[in-house]
């Protein structure tokens, strides 16, 4: 069974950075998809950046491109989001979540096509 744990969440100032980990079990790379969503408050959940463990190919958001990375440890079972340069706007629930197979490129960062989903870990940067 697939189980996806967040954490590295907290409260930053606009400017500073974070670290998201989300520890992995049960779930063999393969062709698989891994990927990062956020939610704010009151919105719907959003694509932040996506990764095929296979071969390391890395997708992000077009709005966050330059400030967060998204990447995979294999060996310790663990995919990052490392986020800087935070701004009020990023304040939200991130998730990780996963998928056994490949997707076309239009839905990489589509909440829909991930079948596995870790509970979350909060986000709040205050200006």
């Amino acid at each position: 069974q697939v189980q996806l744990v967040e954490s590295g969440g907290g409260s930053v100032q606009a400017g500073g950075s974070l670290r998201l980990s989300c520890a992995v079990s049960g779930y063999t790379y393969g062709s698989g998809l891994m990927g990062w969503f956020r939610q704010a408050p009151g919105k719907g959940r959003e694509g932040v950046a996506a990764i095929y463990p296979g071969g390391g190919a890395t997708y992000y958001a077009d709005s966050l491109k330059g400030r967060f990375t998204i990447s995979l440890d294999s060996a310790k079972n663990t995919l990052y989001l490392q986020m800087n340069s935070l701004k009020p706007v990023d304040t939200g629930m991130y998730y990780c979540a996963a998928r056994l197979s490949r997707v076309v490129p239009s839905a990489l960062l589509g909440p829909y096509n991930y079948a596995y989903w870790g509970q979350g870990t909060q986000v709040t940067v205050s200006s």
